[in-house]
């Protein structure tokens, strides 16, 4: 394939909109997702997608049926030239093998390199070429034949020999969230800030509470829905030596606002920072009262109505500082390689996720 002419191009990737005019990819509802590349992208060969959890629990409840969701997932890349929920807005990430580098792209890649995107699909080019074959429709992970373009200023990591591809991709999905955890207590007026992490028992809520941690939070509680999590949590208690990730366990569900900021006061709380990593709907309100005054909240989770956020905590008279995590920070995705290299309990979470997302696609 050619290169296209250096005049057309824009590293944020605005000349892949195709509608409507002057929008960044994002926000775009139709990409150009053609093979050809521009001098500084590069196109790559995609091996498997990972939808991220708000988009596939959306449609997982719109299409029950597994060849209905693989037919919505078909159409929204043949409609959109991207993999962008319309309803969650959100999309995912892939891993892939380069297959030709722009002369002018910036990202350091080389034809043959394994990698993981660290850009969300809902802006990033796609085709699909396999029609879904290899998927059951009932995982986030989607193994898949196509192509797929980034930009100049696309993020994309090669994947770690080390680990496996399918540990890795589940890794580098949610990394943003443990490096802005670690960020944020690291920085907390107090000396041993108390972090509370909704949804401890999951991907981005494990790998943050390993940083909260790792940061030098004093005590760290986490809140899960169920027994079943708090089990799960239970269990990572001194596992290979280890402290277990969280120090207080609270099964409460987190959209009942008084009943999980009450459950948290009794577990030590309030906290002084308090990352939201659910991918359900609702869960503002007791994250905010749960939270200290001049505290800080992390909503890491793209079933976050931000109007609700900023609405309720002013109707509340919550003086405290909120943060959308966007999934990029500096050095996130060694970071967070790092925590499942080390923290045996993390690893082991996930571990068991994949598991049985294998035994059920």
């Amino acid at each position: 394939m050619t290169a296209a002419p250096a005049r057309l191009g824009s590293p944020l990737g605005l000349h892949r909109v195709l509608e409507p005019p002057g929008v960044l990819p994002q926000a775009a509802w139709r990409l150009d997702a053609r093979g050809d590349l521009w001098p500084d992208e590069v196109r790559v060969a995609v091996h498997r997608l990972n939808l991220d959890a708000a988009s596939f629990r959306q449609l997982r409840s719109e299409y029950p049926d597994p060849a209905t969701i693989r037919s919505a997932v078909l159409g929204i890349v043949a409609e959109r030239g991207k993999l962008q929920n319309p309803v969650t807005g959100s999309g995912g990430m892939l891993t892939g093998v380069v297959e030709e580098v722009g002369p002018d792209s910036p990202l350091g890649l080389r034809a043959g390199d394994r990698i993981a995107t660290l850009v969300s699909l809902s802006l990033t080019p796609l085709v699909i070429t396999d029609g879904l074959a290899r998927w059951g429709g009932t995982t986030e992970q989607v193994p898949c034949d196509g192509h797929a373009i980034l930009f100049g200023r696309s993020i994309a990591a090669r994947l770690p020999a080390d680990l496996p591809a399918a540990l890795a991709l589940a890794v580098l999905d949610v990394c943003g969230a443990p490096a802005l955890t670690h960020r944020v207590v690291s920085a907390s007026p107090s000396s041993r800030p108390v972090v509370t992490i909704i949804g401890a028992a999951g991907k981005s809520g494990s790998l943050s509470a390993a940083a909260a941690r790792q940061a030098g939070a004093g005590r760290i509680i986490g809140v899960v829905p169920l027994a079943a999590e708090a089990a799960t949590l239970r269990a990572t208690c001194d596992t290979g030596g280890h402290a277990g990730l969280v120090d207080e366990i609270v099964v409460a569900d987190a959209r009942d606002p008084l009943a999980v900021s009450a459950a948290i006061a009794a577990a030590g709380g309030p906290a002084d920072v308090t990352v939201v990593c659910v991918d359900v709907p609702g869960c503002e309100g007791g994250a905010i009262l749960g939270t200290a005054q001049g505290g800080t909240v992390v909503f890491f989770s793209m079933a976050t109505s931000f109007t609700a956020a900023a609405l309720g905590a002013e109707g509340v008279a919550a003086d405290v500082t909120m943060l959308v995590g966007n999934g990029y920070v500096p050095g996130h995705a060694q970071l967070a390689l790092d925590l499942v290299r080390t923290q045996p309990a993390v690893r082991g979470i996930f571990q068991r996720r994949i598991d049985e997302s294998d035994g059920r696609d």
